[in-house]
C-alpha cells in the first residue's frame, strides 16, 4: 500500500506530464477536487475536462511539488505551476494573449484504499487574473482607478439602500431598507457580544442587514415578529438561526409569498398589481426555524408579547426599563395602498386574520405605557402613544 504523499507525488507527476489517463486514475469515482471558491470537480470526467482546457490553453503548463506533509490519510501539497497562455485553446472563456503565467498554491488530498477521494485546493485566482492581463497590475494605475469605480459605487450603493443603521434607544440599531421609499424597518438588538435580529425584512435588504450586524459583533439569532413575505425575506441569507412564534412555524416555512387568510380584493386595483409582482420579489423563501418564542419568553433584554390579529402568531416586544416597544405590523404607521407616512392605524383588512384580535392587540400595547413604539415599516409612535394607538385600535374600517 503507498502512502499518502507517494499518492499525492503520483499524481501530480501525471499532471505535469499532461497524462490525464494516470491522472484520472489516481480518484475515486465520484471523488471531489474542490477548488476553493471557484467550482467542484467531479472525478473522473470532470478532472479531465478541467485540465484538457488548461493543457489546450498553455501547452506547455508545467507543475512541481515544493513540500509534502502527511498525517492520518491527508497530505497537504505546496505546489509551484508555470505556464504560457498560448492556446490554441481559450482558458475561461478568454482568448489567448501570450501571457506568462506563474503560480504557487496548496492541494489538501484525503486518500482512501490508494486512491484519491477528495481535494481542497487553494489557488490565488486575482492573481492569475492579474498575470493574465484580466485585472491590472497589483498597484499600478490601472488598479487605483478600478478601486476608486469601486468605491464610486459602493458610496452610490450604500445611499441608495441606506445602508447605515441608526441607534433609536439604548443596545438598539435600525435598519432601513427597500427602494425607494426607505418603509421596510429590521431592528437589531445588542446581545451579549453580537445581536439578534429582529424581523427580517425584504429579501435585498441581507447584505445590508449582515454587514451592519457585523460591526456589532455579528447575528447571533434571528426572531420574526411575524412570517408574511416582506418579515421573512432576509432571514434565509443571514446565516442564523431563526425563531418565531409556534403558530407562524408553518408559514415561515412554506414556499408561498402569500398568507392563506389574505383577501388582495380589498386593495385598489393598482396597489394590488404593484404588490402581486413586489411580494415574490421581496420574498426570500422557505426559512428553516430553529425554534420558537411566545408570550413572556425573553430576547435581548425584551419581554416577549403575544399580538395576534395581523397575523395568528405575530409577536411584540417590550423593554421595562425604558418602555420602549417594537410591535412588527400589529399596526401600520403609513398607509400601504398611498405610502404616505402618518400615525398608527390597523393594518389593512387585505392582510389581517382577525380584526378584532388586532384591535385586542393594539390596545393591550396602549395599556403597557409605552413611551415609544416602532412598528414594521416607516416611522415610531411617539408623545402621548397610549391614547394614539387607543384611538387608533377604536377606529371604524
Amino acid at each position: 500500500m503507498a502512502s499518502t504523499g507517494e499518492i499525492a507525488k503520483r499524481y501530480f507527476a501525471a499532471l505535469s506530464a499532461h497524462d490525464l489517463d494516470a491522472a484520472t486514475a489516481s480518484w475515486v469515482p465520484g471523488g471531489i477536487d474542490r477548488m476553493v471558491g471557484v467550482r467542484d470537480l467531479i472525478a473522473p470526467e470532470g478532472i479531465r475536462e478541467y485540465f484538457t482546457e488548461v493543457f489546450q490553453a498553455f501547452p506547455d503548463f508545467e507543475i512541481e511539488v515544493v513540500e509534502l506533509t502527511s498525517s492520518r490519510g491527508r497530505t497537504a501539497v505546496r505546489w509551484r505551476a508555470r505556464g504560457t497562455f498560448a492556446g490554441p485553446g481559450r482558458f475561461q472563456g478568454f482568448l489567448p494573449n501570450g501571457a506568462r503565467l506563474r503560480l504557487e498554491g496548496c492541494d489538501v488530498i484525503t486518500v482512501e484504499d490508494d486512491l484519491i477521494r477528495h481535494n481542497d485546493a487553494y489557488i490565488d485566482t486575482g492573481d492569475i487574473a492579474r498575470q493574465l492581463g484580466v485585472l491590472p497590475p497589483a498597484g499600478s494605475r490601472g488598479e487605483a482607478r478600478l478601486t476608486k469605480l469601486a468605491n464610486a459605487r459602493t458610496k452610490v450603493m450604500t445611499k441608495i439602500r441606506g445602508a447605515e443603521p441608526e441607534r433609536i434607544a439604548d443596545g438598539v440599531w435600525l435598519v432601513r431598507g427597500g427602494v425607494p421609499a426607505k418603509i421596510m424597518n429590521v431592528y437589531l438588538l445588542e446581545d451579549e457580544g453580537g445581536v439578534t435580529v429582529f424581523d427580517a425584512g425584504i429579501q435585498a435588504m441581507g447584505a445590508q442587514v449582515a454587514a451592519a450586524a457585523a460591526r456589532l459583533g455579528g447575528i447571533k439569532r434571528v426572531v420574526l415578529g411575524h412570517a408574511d413575505a416582506d418579515h421573512r425575506g432576509a432571514a434565509p441569507a443571514l446565516d442564523a438561526p431563526v425563531y418565531c412564534h409556534p403558530a407562524e412555524r408553518a408559514a415561515a416555512g412554506s414556499s408561498e409569498s402569500l398568507r392563506d387568510y389574505w383577501d388582495m380584493q380589498k386593495l385598489d386595483v393598482h396597489t394590488r398589481l404593484v404588490l402581486g409582482r413586489m411580494l415574490p420579489v421581496w420574498d426570500g423563501g422557505p426559512v428553516a426555524i430553529e425554534g420558537t418564542v411566545q408570550e413572556g419568553d425573553a430576547v435581548a433584554g425584551f419581554r416577549v408579547l403575544d399580538l395576534p390579529g395581523h397575523a395568528p402568531g405575530l409577536i411584540g416586544l417590550f423593554r421595562e426599563s425604558d418602555r420602549l416597544a417594537l410591535v412588527t405590523d400589529c399596526f401600520y404607521t403609513l398607509n400601504v395602498q398611498t405610502g404616505r407616512k402618518g400615525g398608527p392605524r390597523i393594518p389593512h383588512p387585505a392582510f389581517d386574520s382577525d380584526l378584532e384580535q388586532t384591535r385586542a392587540s393594539i390596545r393591550r400595547v396602549a395599556e403597557l405605557g409605552p413611551s415609544v413604539v416602532w412598528a414594521g415599516h416607516a416611522d415610531p409612535v411617539v408623545g402621548d402613544v397610549g391614547a394614539q394607538l387607543q384611538q387608533a385600535a377604536s377606529a371604524i374600517l
